[in-house]
């Protein structure tokens, strides 16, 4: 996770800023805004906690957003590979905006919410998603930028239990379920989901209620506040990208390995297939299989962590590619990696090597999720 390098008087914050320093936050820049990287816990233990658990983390900057219209759905399609005339009710989907050199503009996620569709996206994009959706949009379609509700995501194999005692409903639902619930008396959207692999939820509420929810889900004695720097390692260690890091406008969906996320119905020949920024090169990958390089999965047989901008070599020393993300594994247990490779060198069990501070470590490719991802489907 790399820091932004905004002035501190520059910096926006979320609703629930204050909360973070009175709970002993260390602050950095992050995406335009002054975030809690972590708390008295330290990244590690807020990780583990989260794993073992129920961890609360304020992801406000994020984007939230409603596309309202009868063909709000059809409109959206024409931007994201994904298929999203069939989205049913009180469900959500994962997706990306592509270029049309085939690149991932950035990733988010779409809800169906009935009477509208509800989207959020990545904070360090959400001014040029806002400007990519508005401009794409037939007239009878509305982009609405939602200003006045704050997120925050309720992660761990707790966080049900928790959640369930000021809500009872959430307990129902099963993941990727979203829906409006009102919880403590409160009007909420709730979706269970998140960015840990652990069970959980992601709570957008409103930002003058914000504050007091959290001190209400923090009361419970399993929810400790996470910073920035846990939901790194804990998203890695999950094998879920960061969009700026393990994606950018240069990489194809194919390439990241992201091809379950690509819609059949987009994909297949049909009237729908295609239809999309980048869709023939992007099409081209996936039936041709003719990729250069591959996102994949490193884990390190030294207890070094093998980090972001590493670069990475075969045994006869040939530079095969690079690192974009690293951690040592709290859970995992040893170093884990994600990286792009040459596609030679992408098979599980392939011997590669790590350009550490003049060292070369050895390192395995290996299937992601490093550990094992726990959401709960019913």
């Amino acid at each position: 996770m790399t820091q932004a390098t905004e002035t501190h008087d520059s910096l926006l914050h979320t609703p629930l800023h204050a909360l973070h320093l009175e709970a002993g936050a260390k602050m950095v820049p992050f995406a335009g805004y002054d975030m809690p990287v972590q708390y008295a816990l330290g990244v590690k233990k807020e990780h583990l906690h989260t794993r073992d658990a129920a961890g609360l983390f304020d992801v406000s900057h994020m984007g939230q957003l409603r596309l309202h219209g009868v063909n709000a759905a059809k409109a959206l399609e024409t931007l994201v590979p994904v298929d999203i005339l069939d989205l049913p009710e009180g469900k959500q989907r994962y997706a990306f905006f592509t270029n049309e050199q085939g690149g991932i503009l950035d990733d988010l996620m779409v809800a169906n919410l009935g009477s509208h569709l509800f989207v959020v996206v990545n904070a360090a994009c959400k001014t040029q998603d806002i400007a990519h959706i508005q401009a794409h949009l037939p007239a009878d379609v509305s982009l609405e930028v939602i200003e006045d509700r704050a997120l925050l995501a309720l992660q761990g194999p707790k966080a049900a239990e928790v959640l369930a005692r000021l809500q009872p409903a959430v307990s129902t639902m099963s993941f990727m379920d979203i829906q409006q619930v009102n919880i403590d008396g409160v009007e909420c959207i709730v979706s269970r989901s998140g960015y840990t692999g652990e069970d959980g939820y992601e709570i957008s509420v409103p930002a003058a209620e914000a504050t007091a929810l959290a001190r209400k889900l923090t009361a419970f004695d399993e929810v400790e506040w996470i910073g920035l720097g846990a939901r790194d390692s804990l998203r890695l260690e999950c094998g879920l990208c960061l969009y700026g890091h393990d994606l950018d406008t240069t990489t194809t969906p194919v390439e990241a390995s992201l091809l379950w996320a690509i819609s059949k119905v987009r994909r297949a020949d049909g009237e729908r297939a295609g239809g999309f920024p980048g869709d023939a090169i992007i099409l081209d990958q996936i039936t041709n299989k003719s990729v250069d390089r591959k996102r994949i999965g490193l884990v390190g047989e030294t207890k070094a962590p093998v980090r972001e901008g590493t670069e990475l070599f075969s045994a006869q020393g040939e530079r095969i590619g690079i690192v974009t993300s690293g951690t040592a594994g709290p859970t995992a247990g040893v170093p884990v990696s994600m990286a792009y490779v040459d596609t030679e060198y992408a098979d599980i069990g392939t011997a590669i090597l790590a350009e550490v501070r003049g060292k070369k470590l050895p390192m395995t490719v290996t299937k992601m999720p490093f550990v094992p991802q726990r959401y709960y489907r019913g």
